[in-house]
């Protein structure tokens, strides 16, 4: 037996003191799957040969080794999936397609443009998401796209939308799993518009163009933003506007952790939409001072989320993936960090004494809820988390990172 095992064995008794089935908790992050955004391992750059980041996106940093082909990128998240514990999906953004060389319009993309990753997801077991891509495009250089005021312009961004609604079904159809499809827009202004209202009812029925054909394989998720760089003072999408949408169309709501203001958590914001809506898709990331998308950490407000959602019983009905890009370390060390923490965060939520928690709060012993909150915290959850680690071949903590350099020295160090 192991040390490992070792420690885990006396967590497990340390957690049945307090009414906590340790291994049922490792049961239930085992069926957690994250969706890994594809976007870290190559800075948003996508293989359309787009000369700018545009959108109000922002990568900074020049760590050697991005990813310059969808052959590279793929062999990096293979390398990522590979230190991270689990099985997890990709989410792909629109701008992936392989075409071959030829020039192919967005809103002419079909599902043949992205059949090898289809067939990579196949391969590797691997479910997938998908983004229509509304930036990086002459089309939106004045930063309007589904609410635009020609009707030109935004008749080829809904048909961009219609195709990549195709291109998921497909996806989902050959993986055997719904692929979430989320729409966001950069859409908005710099400074204050006369007119807030005709591009919000521009959006709005330009996403009833989209969503119009019944598909199956696939689910529509809509998310909004509170400001971004170039629409600091107005965003057509914003939080309340796509909530509406979401409830009266029956449509996924994301929330995406860096789309708020710095005083606003989405914990807090599960409970009130899930009143209202069958399923929530997040985009855990980490904004510092503005939405800077920094790589996820486990900090309070990642943990807080993952409270949420399983004190509230929602795991099963919310649809989690990351969102950050940061070119100022290891790419690939960036997705795997940010899983890591994600999952984590997942495993301390579940392993916390929620019965006992559950019991106080109804007898209003307030000091004991929250005296077990705070002990909770120094339980011994993180040999729980070296022995998932292990049971799914994956190297714990402090044991990852020296596989990782090594693939940096022989695959990365090689990219000019």
């Amino acid at each position: 037996m192991t040390n490992i095992d070792n420690a885990f064995n006396r967590a497990c008794e340390r957690y049945a003191e307090l009414g906590v089935d340790a291994k049922a908790a490792l049961d239930a992050l085992a069926r957690v799957s994250l969706s890994i955004h594809c976007w870290q391992g190559d800075d948003v750059a996508g293989f359309e040969g787009a000369s700018a980041l545009g959108g109000g996106l922002a990568v900074t940093g020049a760590y050697p080794g991005r990813a310059r082909t969808a052959d590279e990128l793929r062999c990096d998240l293979d390398q990522a999936y590979a230190l991270i514990p689990g099985r997890h999906r990709l989410n792909l953004h629109a701008c992936y397609a392989e075409t071959g060389g030829a020039k192919v319009e967005r809103n002419e993309l079909e599902p043949r443009h992205f059949e090898r990753w289809i067939d990579w997801a196949r391969e590797t077991g691997r479910g997938l998401d998908f983004n229509p891509t509304y930036f990086s495009h002459p089309k939106a250089n004045d930063g309007f796209t589904l609410s635009h005021p020609d009707d030109a312009i935004r008749r080829f961004w809904i048909e961009h939308g219609i195709a990549c609604r195709r291109i998921a079904a497909a996806m989902g159809a050959a993986t055997g799993a719904p692929a979430v499809t989320n729409v966001w827009i950069p859409d908005g202004y710099k400074d204050l518009p006369v007119d807030r209202r005709g591009p919000r009812e521009r959006l709005a029925a330009s996403l009833d163009a989209v969503f119009a054909e019944p598909l199956d394989h696939q689910l529509d998720a809509v998310e909004s933003k509170l400001f971004g760089i170039g629409s600091e003072s107005y965003v057509v999408g914003s939080h309340e506007f796509y909530l509406g949408y979401a409830i009266s169309r029956r449509k996924v709501l994301c929330l995406d952790a860096g789309h708020f203001h710095p005083t606003e958590a989405i914990a807090d914001k599960l409970s009130a939409v899930f009143c209202w809506l069958d399923r929530v898709l997040l985009h855990v990331s980490r904004g510092v001072r503005w939405d800077s998308d920094h790589v996820v950490i486990l900090s309070d407000e990642v943990q807080a989320i993952m409270d949420e959602l399983v004190l509230g019983r929602y795991v099963d009905r919310t649809y989690v993936g990351l969102d950050y890009f940061d070119a100022s370390i290891n790419r690939v060390a960036a997705w795997v960090i940010g899983a890591r923490a994600t999952l984590k965060a997942m495993l301390r939520a579940l392993l916390l004494p929620i019965e006992a928690l559950q019991t106080a709060e109804s007898v209003e012993d307030f000091t004991t809820r929250l005296a077990l909150r705070e002990d909770a915290k120094a339980l011994p959850w993180g040999d729980v988390w070296s022995y998932f680690c292990e049971r799914q071949e994956v190297p714990a903590d402090g044991r990852w990172l020296a596989p990782l350099r090594r693939y940096e020295a022989d695959v990365l160090g090689r990219r000019s």
